[in-house]
């Protein structure tokens, strides 16, 4: 049995395990079962997944030092009347969903929402196309999380076909304007833009998981269909994203996400930095990991020299 690594590798591996080990006639009484199961399996497969078990605890409780800072960064803000929009785009698979499940886990729904719209409607398609991300806007004390924001017509739709290649100009010609006037409120506004980068070789076996998990299988769009055969234009769509909307005031954040902890775990750490709140835990490490998180000026030097020397960008 080969050893995963990340929460889903040990579950997978649990389950995987159990799968082989498991009687063909299951007994009712649960105890019983789980003997049977310690019976058949082999000593190499239950330290594999006593290793991977002590993974997804440890790498769970990892996450709770910045979940409890979270939950003071929340009340800072309901304190002092600030609004928070925080932003996940990027590749599909990339774990932007995971990420916000684990930021959002402890923090008060009353104050947070996540945000997940879906195709607009006709008449929405009239109107300016960031009017309806405007709509679910915080009002002061609150905190908003996109799970896919208005870039989806700077990333998904052209790539897609979704939107008119004059629309899509249109839209990175006013984006930034657009977000430089709801920013010109005293600084009452937060906004973080997150695009989560992962590799083609995880993002093509996060995709066959979802093929082949019944309760992951909801997740596959037609988008996650076409994204691995249309991952340079993907890319090409994220060059131009950062050349043109990586501003001083507006800037992107790019979170390598390969290792899906490791992404959550920074991701919390950059949001805790974005403003002083009272309560920080000043022996807690807050300093994000820069092999991680990457600002996005820096991302577009890199993708410029992989250009050159390779003729393409390959992030």
């Amino acid at each position: 049995m080969k050893a995963k690594t990340g929460q889903n590798g040990a579950i997978g591996q649990i389950q995987e395990a159990i799968r082989k080990a498991e009687p063909k006639s299951k007994s009712a009484d649960s105890k019983r079962q789980i003997q049977q199961i310690q019976d058949h399996l082999k000593k190499r497969e239950k330290e594999e997944i006593l290793s991977d078990a002590l993974k997804f605890h440890y790498e769970a409780e990892d996450l709770k030092p910045y979940q409890v800072e979270m939950i003071k960064l929340q009340r800072h803000l309901e304190n002092t009347g600030k609004k928070m929009v925080i932003l996940f785009d990027g590749r599909d698979a990339s774990g932007k969903g995971g990420t916000i499940r684990r930021i959002t886990r402890y923090m008060n729904e009353k104050r947070c929402r996540v945000v997940a719209l879906g195709k607009p409607s006709e008449e929405q398609k009239t109107e300016l196309h960031i009017k309806r991300y405007i709509e679910q806007f915080p009002r002061a004390g609150e905190v908003v999380l996109f799970d896919r924001s208005w870039y989806n017509r700077a990333l998904v739709e052209p790539v897609m076909g979704f939107c008119t290649e004059d629309q899509y100009r249109r839209f990175m010609k006013k984006v930034v304007s657009y977000e430089q006037n709801f920013l010109e409120d005293g600084g009452k506004t937060i906004l973080l833009k997150l695009y989560f980068s992962v590799t083609k070789e995880e993002q093509k076996k996060r995709f066959e998981r979802r093929k082949n998990d019944p309760l992951r299988q909801w997740k596959l769009s037609e988008v996650d269909l076409q994204a691995q055969n249309l991952w340079d234009e993907f890319t090409e769509k994220k060059f131009m994203l950062l050349k043109k909307t990586h501003t001083e005031f507006s800037p992107w954040w790019v979170i390598r996400s390969d290792n899906k902890h490791l992404a959550r775990r920074e991701t919390m750490k950059l949001i805790l930095n974005q403003i002083p709140y009272k309560g920080r835990n000043r022996d807690l490490d807050l300093a994000v990991d820069p092999a991680i998180v990457i600002p996005g000026d820096k991302e577009l030097q890199l993708m410029k020299k992989q250009r050159e020397k390779y003729g393409k960008s390959l992030v």
